[in-house]
Order: C-alpha cells, then sequence, then structure tokens
C-alpha cells in the first residue's frame, strides 16, 4: 500500500510540472521567432562588417580584436622572409635594351624635306609624357620632320608651361637626331606664319593607320598637318624597332630640365640621409578620384553626401553599387589598407615612406593610421622648404615632376591606381633594373581586409603575400606583348639566358626536398594556388584578344596592366584629364 500511496503522489506532481514545462517551452519559441525576425539578414550582416571595417580611419596600432580564440595584433615589425624586401628576385638576369637595330635606317635617309608633324598634348605630365613619346614615333612612321610638341594649358591641372619649361629641348632633339628629325616650331613661308592643318586620329592608331590616314592630308594640305589631343594615339603593337624607339624617347631623350633636376635630387638625398631605403607611394586618395570611383569608404552619409556632389558635375556618370565596385577591385585601398598590406609584406613600422598624392580626402583624419604604421612619412612639403618650392609650386607639373622623381630613385613604388604616373613609373622602373613596383591586387584583397578580425595576424600576413604574387614588379610578371607598353615595354628588356643558366648551374638541384635561394616563396599556399606554383617563368596561354585576357585575370591567373578607367571616361574629357595621373 505505501508503494502504490507513493506512485499516486509522484504522478499527481508530474501532471502539476507538464503545464509549466509546456508553458516555458512556448514562451522560449516565442522569445527565439521574435529574435529571428529582427536579426539581419546575411547580406546584411556582411555590409555592416564592410563598413565597420572601412570605418578604419582611426585604428589603434597593436590593439588586439579578439574574435573566439584568434587575436589580430598588427606587429611594428615586418617579421623574417625567405626574400629581401627591397628587391625583385632574378632582376639582375635583365637589363634595358633599346638601341636600333642595323636596319632601322637614319633619320636623314628617311626624312622628306617638306614634310611636317605638330601635335598638341593633353591632360598632365604623365599623360603629355605619352603622347610626347608617340609622337616621334608617328613623325617616323611619316617620315616627317616633328615639331618640338605644344603642351596642353588648358587642361584640369592648369600648367601653361611649355616642353621647355620642363623637359631638356636642346637633349630632346639632340638625342634623337639619328632617329627623328626634330624641330622648335614650324619654318615660316613667304615670309609668314604657317599655320598647319588640324585634324585628329583614333586611339591607338596603327602604323597603317596613319599611313592611310594622315599621310595623303600632309601630302595634300601643303606637307603640315598638327594632331591634337594626342595621348594614347598609337597602337599598342608595333615593330620591334618602333617599340624601341618609344623607349629611346620615353627612357633616354626625355629628360627634365636643369632646376627640376636639381631640386628633385635634392629631395632623393634627403631621404636617403634619413635611411638607406625608403618606399615612396602614390596614394590618389583625393576626393575626385573617390568620388568617380563611387566605393563606400566608411564616411556615413557625410560621405556620402560629399562624394555625391562631386560626382555630380560629371553627368554621364551612371549609379554605382559601392558593394561591387569594391568586389571587382575597382576602389582605391584606403591609407590603413595600404598599410596592413606594407606591413603584411615584411616593411617594419621603421621604414621611411614618401608619399605623392594631391589633398587627401579627410586629411589628417584619413592619413592617421598610415602614419601610426609608418610614423617615417614625409611629402615633398615637409623636407623641402616654401622658398625652394616657391618656383614649382604654381605650376602643377612642375611639382608633378618632382614627385616622379623622388618616386622614380625609390627603392620601392607604391601606387594605388592604375593612372598614366602609375604605368609610365612601372614602365621606366623594369627597364632600369626591375626596382619592386607594388600594385595592390585589390581584387583579390578586398575579402580579405573584409575578414581580417576573424584571424591571427600571421594568417592575414600570409594570404597578404600570397595574393601579391603578380603584383610585385618582378620580371615577366606581365606577358610580352600584354597591357600598356608604358607600362611593359617587353620589347626593350632582355634577358641574360647564359648568367642566370649559369646562376642556376652554381646554385646545385634541389636536396631532401629543399628549395635553393633563387626558387625559394615566401608565401603560404592558399586556396588559389598549388604548391607548384612557384616557377620562376610562368607559362601564359597563349591569347589573341583581350576578352580572353581579361578572363583570366578574372580567375587570377595573372597580372593585367590595362587602364582600370579607360571604358568610363570616354565621354567625359574633364574627368579623362583627372583622372590621367
Amino acid at each position: 500500500m505505501a508503494l502504490q500511496r507513493r506512485r499516486q503522489h509522484y504522478y499527481h506532481r508530474l501532471r502539476t510540472l507538464v503545464p509549466v514545462i509546456s508553458a516555458i517551452s512556448g514562451a522560449l519559441l516565442i522569445l527565439f521567432a521574435i529574435l529571428s525576425f529582427l536579426a539581419p539578414s546575411p547580406n546584411e550582416s556582411d555590409q555592416f562588417n564592410l563598413r565597420r571595417d572601412h570605418t578604419a580611419f582611426n585604428t589603434v596600432v597593436e590593439d588586439p580584436i579578439a574574435n573566439g580564440d584568434s587575436v589580430f595584433r598588427i606587429p611594428s615589425k615586418g617579421g623574417k622572409l625567405d626574400r629581401d624586401i627591397w628587391s625583385s628576385r632574378n632582376a639582375k638576369f635583365f637589363y634595358g635594351c633599346s638601341n636600333a637595330s642595323g636596319k632601322f635606317a637614319k633619320a636623314e635617309a628617311v626624312t622628306r624635306p617638306t614634310r611636317y608633324l605638330a601635335i598638341a598634348t593633353s591632360g598632365g605630365l604623365n599623360q603629355q609624357r605619352t603622347g610626347i613619346t608617340d609622337a616621334v614615333v608617328a613623325a617616323r612612321i611619316l617620315n616627317a620632320t616633328l615639331v618640338v610638341p605644344k603642351l596642353d594649358p588648358k587642361s584640369f591641372w592648369k600648367d601653361a608651361s611649355n616642353f621647355s619649361e620642363i623637359f631638356d629641348v636642346h637633349w630632346f632633339i639632340s638625342f634623337l637626331s639619328k632617329d627623328v628629325k626634330i624641330i622648335k616650331q614650324l619654318p615660316k613661308r613667304g615670309g609668314k606664319s604657317w599655320t598647319p592643318y588640324t585634324m585628329r586620329v583614333p586611339r591607338k592608331c596603327s602604323e597603317r593607320c596613319y599611313q592611310n590616314r594622315v599621310l595623303p592630308v600632309l601630302l595634300k594640305r601643303h606637307n603640315a598637318v598638327q594632331l591634337n589631343k594626342f595621348d594614347y594615339r598609337l597602337a599598342n603593337k608595333l615593330d620591334t624597332d618602333l617599340q624601341k624607339l618609344r623607349c629611346r624617347v620615353n627612357y633616354h631623350a626625355l629628360k627634365f630640365t636643369d632646376p627640376i633636376l636639381e631640386l628633385g635630387k635634392t629631395l632623393v638625398r634627403r631621404m636617403r640621409m634619413r635611411s638607406k631605403h625608403y618606399i615612396a607611394l602614390h596614394l590618389r586618395f583625393e576626393p575626385d578620384m573617390l568620388a568617380f570611383s563611387g566605393c563606400d569608404y566608411g564616411g556615413g552619409e557625410k560621405e556620402r553626401n560629399e562624394l555625391g556632389a562631386i560626382r555630380k558635375r560629371w553627368k554621364t556618370l551612371h549609379k554605382i553599387n559601392p558593394d561591387k565596385q569594391r568586389r571587382q577591385g575597382k576602389c582605391p585601398l584606403t591609407p590603413e589598407e595600404v598599410g596592413l598590406m606594407l606591413r603584411a609584406l615584411g616593411y617594419g613600422s621603421d621604414v621611411h615612406i614618401y608619399v605623392a598624392s594631391g589633398e587627401v580626402y579627410g586629411r589628417e583624419e584619413t592619413l592617421r593610421p598610415l602614419k601610426a604604421l609608418f610614423p617615417n612619412f614625409y611629402s615633398k612639403d615637409s623636407i623641402a622648404t616654401k622658398e625652394e618650392l616657391k618656383p614649382f609650386s604654381s605650376f602643377s607639373s612642375r611639382m608633378a615632376a618632382l614627385d616622379f622623381i623622388v618616386c622614380d630613385e625609390s627603392d620601392v613604388f607604391v601606387t594605388n591606381n592604375n593612372g598614366n604616373m602609375a604605368r609610365i613609373l612601372a614602365g621606366r622602373r623594369r627597364y632600369f633594373g626591375h626596382k619592386p613596383t607594388i600594385r595592390p591586387n585589390a581584387k583579390k584583397l578586398y575579402r580579405l581586409f573584409l575578414s581580417r578580425s576573424n584571424m591571427t595576424w600571421e594568417a592575414f600576413a600570409s594570404r597578404v603575400r600570397t595574393l601579391q604574387r603578380g603584383f610585385m614588379g618582378e620580371p615577366k610578371e606581365v606577358r610580352p606583348g600584354r597591357g600598356e607598353f608604358h607600362e611593359n615595354p617587353s620589347a626593350c628588356i632582355c634577358e641574360d639566358s647564359e648568367a642566370k643558366e649559369k646562376a642556376k648551374a652554381g646554385s646545385g638541384h634541389r636536396k631532401h626536398g629543399k628549395m635553393d635561394d633563387s626558387s625559394r616563396n615566401d608565401v603560404m599556399v592558399g586556396d588559389d594556388q598549388n604548391e607548384n606554383d612557384d616557377d620562376d617563368e610562368p607559362e601564359w596561354p597563349d591569347l589573341d584578344d583581350d576578352e580572353d585576357q581579361i578572363g583570366l585575370q578574372e580567375k587570377g591567373l595573372y597580372n593585367i596592366t590595362g587602364s582600370d578607367y579607360d571604358a568610363a571616361i570616354s565621354d567625359e574629357p574633364e574627368l579623362e584629364l583627372m583622372l590621367s595621373d
């Protein structure tokens, strides 16, 4: 009986607890449903993380960001790598070679005595430089005498300097005398000034294009023609001797005037006095550039209003999806992201940086995280006196020439865009010894920056080094003949194969699975890279058109060197000029 009463007691207690448990379970289910409804969608969460990562102008260096078991702590030193961060691997086996071949006739043998070509350039200093270089080749194609090119005084840059105020005109004429006859101005006819017939040619006009379009006009219009808005008006692919002539013009004949050279060399010397090595950074984080990009840099409503107001100046620009722009690699990195990339590539806080840039959007607030990472931070305004800069400060092209010299002489050049200065310097640095030239692989780095708080610094840095392969200025990064010739002057770069073979033979073969120094790679193998992807000379597929090339670049197989902006700026002259340098 006692057992039966005990069972009934437990049974009654259970019947009492069931409704209570049911009520609690129901309340929890209702609460879960409410939280699910209020929680952001995965896409909204990603966008929030993107905004959070880009609202990073005030990040404190070496401040740990804990997330589970991982801590993202930025070290002050670059770490130990298996490569020299101040030189390009295998650069010693490549050299610039632009001498004419024996079959390239002297100018006096091919120049027609009454045939003259004049050109009017457009854009800023470096866009004008491409026009001047190509004008010499165009004159050679037409067997014409070239008149010293006119520079554009009405461009976005508002610089009235003429050719002889920026470049050494006597050196230009004399150095090229065996290739093309050049005169300072058209001769008079019957005692009167001679006004040439003006016309334009299509962009990337080939040798045949000049012979079919310009030569007949030259012959009919009294033998003098002026080609206006002359920039990128010559084909990328030409006969080898004409390509080498391009290099002789760009890398040897175009020399800045003595006042520009003297102050430029002074700035370089002052950087060298501070440190044995230095990095030059072309930041391109000006308001106009950011407005054009249509990207989101984490400044919220204030930023959108400010950049949106600038963007309205160009009526043909359509509305852009900021997240899509960033996924496609079309957004310049923020100054902080540039700093993180450089630290991951091995550059410590003791490295000295020279910044070539116009007015930075957000100014000191924007630059603060980059300066925290690299406190040795300079510009021409900080290492030159106002008195030294005074003769140049009213002329944008002359000021740009000073930056050009300091960037060209730097141990490492970093470009945050693909404008004309970036291209010209990349090609020049390849020609003169393949000095490291870093271009951020923005398309691939995008996701890494987005998720950096979820990983350790070591994992982040290793991934950056993986993604930057092919974007560091190494020999043969870009397949010969691909990209803009001014950036990749492959016809003018020769390889010392014999020295390379001797070096390989001297280093010995791999033993016990270890790599010799010439093949060693400091990057960690990632998802899009296999262990055999560290050959010195990659075999690129043979492509016949740009669409195939773009397709491969989308897959990350190699570095395409075309302009990031070509498709967007054709109908906006002012925008084209603003983006040019």
